[in-house]
């Protein structure tokens, strides 16, 4: 997910930032009881959309509006925390002992802790508002290594815990904890490009494309070289050889997202097919981007799909399963559809790697599932990291995944979350494509 400086290079404001992350030493804390976590997690969770992310207005907000996002993120906050504290208390008793998985326990426990004191108020003063600030980007770092500690965790836990029960556990939890770090984020970014120095700034601010950290004018093509050139270097690195890409189809088409979520998708989809590629000793055939605008109306979306979720609504709204709440749960199964008609992109990434085998086909979207070895997989738990691991610094939680089986299911819930998806077709001794399906905003 977005870290404090990735939200400081869209917001020109990183000496702010820094000095934000410099007061976070002096937090108010209160008391978390276990009637607390009982009491919030019972109230109705709000599931999201990208619609609502930009629902207070493009920057730089008035100041009504800023603390309107402040209360929308305080509301929303406290009780997804008190709900995973409980999901994460609802697994067997030695695996949350394990150090790994009760360290994030223990930083959930914590970020509520730190968002007690303001919970039961209004935030109705600009002052009031940079100490929400604070507290939010205390959270945004404390639960910076979720993933690869959580990924830990339940590794060194195999012994104890299926993996059906982990990949049924991970799913929700880590599609949970896109939308929990995402309202932080967001709320971060409004901050800081609604405080101006200047006219001038202002001006700039008022000419960006971004609202908090979306982008309303995103260009896929742009990530696509960004990410091409990071796995491609560190392929170099590692292999010696770097294939090339070639992005055909409409590489000027825009939509509106979250760059860094894209940002995780196309490295972890590049870094397979140059892996595949110059493993195969393919390295000359070029891999092929596609990028095709689309309506990406709702039928479009669930056939991108590689599987049909439970509680998914035929008519094509985002289901609550996708965003990692329970969909048995009062507060309904779906969450509003977006626009029919909202621009969506889909990209298709085609390479010479020779294939998914037939066995392993199955098994790519489970949390854990990989192809290195036992030996591999004891050296990525303990201190060390290869090169490659570096790929899975970003959005994904920013250490030490690669390899681990992580990359492909994150990027799924990271596709799906929106709306959107990740569809695999593989052609055994030949090649694979990959589809993934994007939906925007829609009307700002």
């Amino acid at each position: 997910m977005l870290s404090l400086g990735a939200v400081a290079r869209h917001t020109t404001n990183g000496p702010r930032i820094a000095m934000l992350r410099s007061r976070t030493r002096h937090i108010q804390t209160s008391t978390v009881t276990d009637s607390d976590i009982a009491r919030l997690a019972a109230k109705p969770l709000h599931p999201l959309t990208l619609a609502d992310l930009c629902s207070h207005g493009h920057p730089p907000l008035s100041s009504e509006d800023l603390l309107s996002s402040a209360n929308f993120t305080l509301g929303i906050l406290p009780s997804r925390l008190a709900y995973r504290i409980q999901c994460l208390r609802s697994l067997p008793y030695i695996v949350v002992a394990n150090p790994n998985v009760s360290k994030i326990h223990g930083n959930y426990v914590h970020s509520l802790s730190t968002l007690l004191p303001l919970a039961e108020r209004r935030i109705e003063t600009l002052e009031q508002e940079v100490d929400f600030t604070e507290v939010m980007a205390d959270l945004v770092q404390t639960h910076n290594n979720t993933i690869s500690t959580l990924a830990r965790g339940f590794i060194e836990a195999r012994k104890y815990i299926s993996a059906e029960e982990v990949t049924a556990f991970l799913d929700e939890h880590l599609r949970f904890r896109i939308g929990t770090r995402l309202i932080a984020e967001q709320h971060i970014a409004l901050h800081f490009s609604s405080q101006p120095q200047n006219e001038k700034e202002e001006i700039r601010e008022a000419e960006s494309s971004y609202i908090g950290v979306i982008d309303t004018e995103l260009k896929p093509a742009s990530i696509i070289r960004t990410c091409e050139n990071t796995v491609g270097e560190i392929c170099e690195l590692k292999y010696g050889v770097r294939p090339t890409v070639n992005i055909v189809g409409s590489p000027e088409t825009t939509i509106a997202h979250i760059p860094m979520h894209l940002e995780y998708i196309l490295t972890e989809l590049l870094k397979n097919s140059f892996r595949a590629t110059i493993e195969a000793g393919m390295e000359q055939e070029p891999i092929e981007v596609t990028i095709a605008p689309a309506p990406a109306s709702a039928d479009q979306t669930a056939a991108m799909k590689s599987k049909r979720r439970a509680g998914e609504n035929a008519a094509g709204g985002i289901s609550s399963r996708d965003q990692g709440l329970n969909p048995d749960a009062s507060y309904g199964s779906v969450i509003r559809a977006l626009e029919q008609n909202t621009p969506g992109v889909t990209i298709r990434i085609r390479d010479r790697g020779g294939g998914v085998s037939p066995d392993n086909l199955p098994q790519l979207w489970n949390y854990g599932f990989t192809t290195f070895n036992e030996d591999e997989i004891n050296d990525k738990t303990g201190s060390g990291g290869g090169a490659l691991d570096l790929l899975s610094a970003g959005a994904g939680g920013g250490s030490t995944l690669a390899g681990l089986g992580y990359g492909l299911p994150l990027a799924r819930a990271y596709a799906e979350y929106f709306g959107g998806g990740i569809a695999l077709q593989s052609l055994h001794g030949w090649g694979t494509d990959v589809y993934l399906s994007l939906r925007g905003v829609g009307k700002i």
